[in-house]
């Protein structure tokens, strides 16, 4: 069982119906789409955290339409390989769920016990990931200040999230699992291709990390191919390409109704030491 602490006195927070307490007397309200705040707003001016609702809502669509199921299905098979039958496992950047609920109904087909939650800063995220109703217990929190008490979890997912190195540290058992998903040089080149004159390469961040060993390493590559105009839009508003381009070029993805683009992303296994 994985349980969240308070934010305040980090003090462990005990679930009822409808809010978490913790034994100092703070309390959090559950939304009523039954994810929890537990980011500390004084430490931020910002009235909005994380993805948007355009972001969020075209990233489902894209994901619940299967665009990336061969990414997810390899997932499953890493979790499978690497996660510890009955673990505390936390997907770290949640977003609206798409890939931990995925794991999650692969690991209950195979028998295999562990219990999920999600953290992510962005609201609308977690309302979309709680309407799935796949009885993953989340909370708006950020990923540098993670609301779990040190050493309480086996494994991390971070996928296409920030890099909260030595917070995934502190909250992982030793031995415990990081599972990293990011994007390859190429992935993606299609789509920019499409939108600017001089498409680039993404950068990939160097694999060390201290204080993990990388065990494993797996390459996911593909084709994708749209015939929808819709498709080819949410791809392109899920990315940070759709808020980085002005009008002229967000009208070049517009008028397509037919897209080929490249998807290659790298998984990296690592063990905490």
């Amino acid at each position: 069982m994985i349980n969240f602490i308070c934010p305040v006195c980090k003090k462990e927070l005990c679930e009822e119906e409808k809010l978490y307490r913790c034994d100092n007397g703070h309390c959090f309200d559950k939304s009523k789409f039954g994810y929890v705040n537990l980011l500390m707003s004084q430490k931020s001016s910002a009235k909005r955290h994380g993805d948007d609702r355009l972001m969020v809502r075209a990233r489902r669509d894209f994901l619940d339409s299967g665009g990336y199921g061969f990414l997810r299905d390899e997932l499953c098979g890493v979790c499978e390989k690497h996660l510890p039958d009955g673990g505390n496992v936390l997907d770290a950047g949640c977003g609206e769920g798409w890939y931990s609920a995925g794991i999650k109904a692969y690991f209950k087909q195979k028998g295999i016990e562990a219990c999920f939650c999600g953290v992510d800063i962005s609201k609308d995220a977690l309302e979309f990931f709680c309407k799935r109703k796949c009885g993953v217990p989340c909370a708006v929190a950020s990923l540098f200040d993670l609301p779990f008490a040190d050493e309480c979890l086996d494994a991390v997912l971070n996928i296409f999230s920030p890099e909260a190195f030595d917070e995934f540290r502190r909250v992982l058992k030793k031995g415990g699992c990081l599972v990293r998903v990011i994007p390859l040089e190429k992935h993606l080149m299609g789509l920019k291709a499409a939108i600017y004159d001089e498409p680039y390469l993404n950068d990939v961040p160097d694999a060390a990390i201290n204080g993990f060993e990388l065990v494993e390493t797996r390459q996911i590559k593909s084709l994708l191919r749209f015939e929808s105009g819709e498709d080819i839009l949410n791809l392109f508003k899920m990315t940070p390409y759709y808020y980085k381009t002005g009008i002229a070029d967000q009208q070049k993805i517009n008028n397509l109704d037919y897209l080929e683009t490249q998807a290659e992303f790298e998984i990296r296994i690592y063990i905490k030491e």
